[in-house]
């Protein structure tokens, strides 16, 4: 979903892409692995929307419902959630281009619902850790 950003509440000042996840989600911290593997050109940075910089970033865009619902990628000014920040990121990620054209062939209706379905199990099918991930050596400059 992409959210507008109220003028007062721009995200100017942020020139990375950056992905809020589920700092304690098993499945949101075997995603933020697979993309830092991919991601050679650094073009992404995280942060756990459980950690202080997550929270304030979270405050920024004005709307804190989807917290730990879905993941967020923010984009200068653009912010999208789950699906469309999916999409966004493998689109980044060399050699899975492929794969966001494909989730874009699928009907919205289809993908969104998918997505919907995994973010409400995730913790039941891949289960939760007690805190939050922690970079390992050599990721701390790409966590916020």
């Amino acid at each position: 979903m992409r959210v507008s950003l109220p003028v007062a509440l721009s995200l100017r000042h942020i020139t990375m892409k950056i992905i809020l996840f589920d700092g304690v989600c098993n499945f949101c911290n075997a995603t933020v692995n697979f993309i830092l593997k991919r991601d050679k050109r650094k073009v992404f940075h995280f942060a756990a929307q459980q950690s202080e910089q997550g929270r304030k970033l979270l405050e920024l865009r004005g709307n804190a419902d989807t917290t730990l619902k879905t993941l967020i990628l923010i984009d200068e000014e653009e912010l999208l959630e789950g699906m469309e920040a999916v999409i966004a990121i493998a689109r980044e990620l060399k050699g899975y281009s492929w794969l966001s054209s494909l989730l874009r062939i699928i009907p919205r209706r289809i993908s969104h619902a998918a997505y919907d379905l995994v973010a409400r199990n995730r913790y039941k099918w891949f289960g939760k850790r007690d805190a939050c991930r922690l970079p390992e050596p050599g990721e701390q400059e790409r966590f916020l």
